[in-house]
């Protein structure tokens, strides 16, 4: 796994052995980059589930103000510590923390991208989901972004709207807007 572009371009970042993670593919994170390019640049990026922090790097890589990375594995913190040290990105937070209580400590702050990737057989997405939208996390104009797997269905979350699908063979990355900012523009932002 690598840096696909941005100021940590071709760095090689560490992953962790076995089946504790799912490492987001090269392809898939090209396509996710393609589409979101525009708004990264002095975003407040937020990787929940981070396992290596592949996601969160790259967000840093590209232009993004500050990355948190949260990941309740002790290894794949220290992972992501070494990725960041390699890479020599700034402006990082690593929470070795229970997702629920990440938000919960986050809770007066906003971001501009929450990236969402839990673990594909928990139903845990959904109350993520939830907890973001209950916290105010995120910004007026922000979007979180989720990946799952393509046999996953997104049942409605009260206070998101789907706004757009990329999908592959087995994944698809959707990505979620306020309400009440979908209902005010009447438009689907352009992604």
């Amino acid at each position: 796994m690598r840096v696909i572009a941005g100021k940590a371009k071709g760095h090689k970042l560490k992953t962790i052995e076995g089946l504790q993670t799912r490492p987001t593919t090269d392809r898939m994170k090209e396509t996710l980059f393609n589409v979101i390019a525009f708004d990264l640049l002095q975003c407040r990026f937020l990787d929940l589930f981070s396992g290596s922090g592949a996601i969160g790097i790259e967000a840093l890589s590209r232009g993004a103000k500050e990355c948190v990375f949260v990941e309740k594995s002790k290894e794949a913190c220290h992972i992501i510590d070494e990725n960041l040290k390699h890479t020599k990105l700034k402006n990082a937070v690593v929470l070795q923390k229970d997702v629920f209580d990440a938000l919960l400590l986050l809770k007066q702050q906003k971001f501009d991208m929450i990236f969402l990737d839990p673990p594909y057989q928990s139903d845990l997405a959904v109350s993520v989901c939830h907890k973001i939208v209950e916290y105010d996390l995120l910004e007026k104009q922000g979007y979180i972004i989720w990946e799952r797997s393509a046999e996953i269905k997104i049942p409605f979350i009260s206070g998101l709207t789907i706004v757009k699908e990329k999908k592959s063979k087995t994944t698809v990355i959707t990505f979620l807007t306020l309400e009440e900012e979908y209902d005010k523009s009447n438009l689907c932002r352009e992604f």
